[in-house]
């Protein structure tokens, strides 16, 4: 993550590179930041793009003590797709369903080429959503629909629960989770149901 106070501090690959000299596939072949007591990247683990923090790596490459990093969490801290989904208790092909909602894009921002979100912005994300029951049920008056804004985030939980589900799988998950009609025919009503209740003819 990148604690707070510190994006300006942050550096790519690239930038290492550059401050070094050389190119980047040069960089990247050469692999300092691999050798040992290289400050570790500030983005989460086994992220695409690494990312670390400048004073870090300056007083690395001095020869000085590496400065530690603040321990204590703040709400400005910016976190990448895997730490907000950590920080919610989801996968992150989940989060990927989340940050659609407005008050997430609205707080979006790229630091590296990197979607960050503030702490602070997703615990209240978090505080803000509904009860898992709310979540799955449908407003009044909707029918068999489920809420436009509700399918990327169900329709991922579906993909966390079984990868490989087919979208013929998932049509059929919402048919078979549809609210009935409120007033059935007689001919697929319970048989306790008066008798004096006649079909309608064709």
């Amino acid at each position: 993550m990148i604690r707070a106070g510190s994006r300006h501090l942050v550096r790519t690959l690239a930038d290492l590179a550059a401050q070094h000299g050389v190119s980047l596939q040069r960089y990247l072949k050469l692999k300092p930041y691999a050798a040992a007591g290289f400050p570790a990247p500030v983005s989460a683990a086994g992220a695409r793009t690494r990312l670390y923090d400048g004073e870090q790596v300056d007083a690395h490459l001095m020869g000085k003590p590496v400065p530690e990093l603040p321990d204590q969490d703040d709400d400005a801290d910016l976190l990448d797709r895997q730490e907000c989904a950590a920080e919610l208790g989801v996968s992150p092909r989940t989060w990927d369903g989340y940050k659609s909602a407005p008050l997430l894009t609205e707080h979006v921002t790229e630091v590296g080429g990197v979607e960050h979100w503030p702490r602070g912005i997703v615990r209240q994300y978090q505080a803000s959503r509904p009860g898992e029951a709310t979540m799955t049920g449908r407003p009044k008056n909707t029918g068999d629909q489920v809420p436009r804004d509700q399918l990327p985030t169900l329709t991922a939980e579906l993909l966390d629960a079984d990868p490989t589900i087919s979208a013929a799988a998932v049509t059929e998950h919402w048919e078979s989770t549809a609210t009935p009609h409120k007033t059935p025919c007689c001919a697929c009503a319970p048989t306790a149901w008066p008798n004096s209740c006649t079909p309608t003819r064709p």
